[in-house]
């Protein structure tokens, strides 16, 4: 069951404003990951699920997070189906994000009032998704829809949040662009959790790198 309701988990997006997201098939890495995250400031984090037994991860990680950050806001990304996204809150995910709109996961993540975020790309998918209850929209991938999308959808829906994940960088020039645009929110995989960290398990950087992150979104929102 949930840690945090909906409500909490979008005042934590907007308060915040970014959520690093990752995956990876070794529990611990994952742990040491999310810890990092956590010590740089990060209050929420999407587990993206996207391998073979990838529940089997989540479960560790839930548990390790209810125990070690009881601040932590953990979610699961990539779901692609109702089934799934009921199998990963009875696991206590407290949020959903999907690289699609899905009615279905809809239906199910509001029954348990669970926040999900689908992945739209047009204004009647964001319409649509508002009608079905959806708070903060994602914009996947956020690189191929820009800067100008965002502005664009803003201009007749000024009420719409919207969260970009993929494009989006861990410096002032990227996070300025899009915050400028007027997203609440942004999603930070590789870019902020990169190859050169987790090869050489470099933790410690990965937690300067997301406070400095969270100093910039805090410094441009001023």
């Amino acid at each position: 069951m949930a840690q945090f309701t909906r409500i909490e988990v979008v005042q934590k997006m907007k308060e915040t404003g970014l959520v690093p997201l990752f995956y990876n098939q070794d529990v611990e890495l994952c742990k040491n990951v999310v810890k990092a995250c956590y010590d740089g400031g990060a209050r929420l984090f999407e587990f993206t699920a996207r391998g073979d037994f990838a529940h089997e991860v989540f479960s560790e990680l839930m548990k390790f997070s209810i125990k070690e950050m009881p601040e932590m806001i953990l979610g699961v990304g990539s779901v692609t189906d109702a089934v799934a996204a009921s199998f990963y809150m009875q696991m206590g995910a407290n949020f959903i994000v999907t690289p699609v709109f899905r009615e279905d996961i809809a239906i199910v993540c509001n029954r348990r009032k669970v926040l999900w975020s689908p992945g739209c790309g047009s204004l009647t998918e964001i319409a649509k998704a508002e009608e079905l209850g959806c708070e903060v929209v994602k914009l996947f991938p956020g690189d191929v829809y820009g800067l100008q999308f965002v502005k664009g959808v803003l201009a007749p829906q000024p009420w719409t949040s919207i969260m970009p994940t993929g494009g989006v960088s861990p410096t002032e020039e990227s996070l300025k662009q899009w915050f400028d645009s007027g997203v609440v929110c942004v999603g930070m995989g590789s870019k902020l959790i990169s190859e050169r960290i987790i090869a050489g398990q470099d933790f410690a950087q990965l937690t300067a790198e997301t406070q400095n992150a969270l100093n910039i979104i805090k410094s441009i929102r001023k």
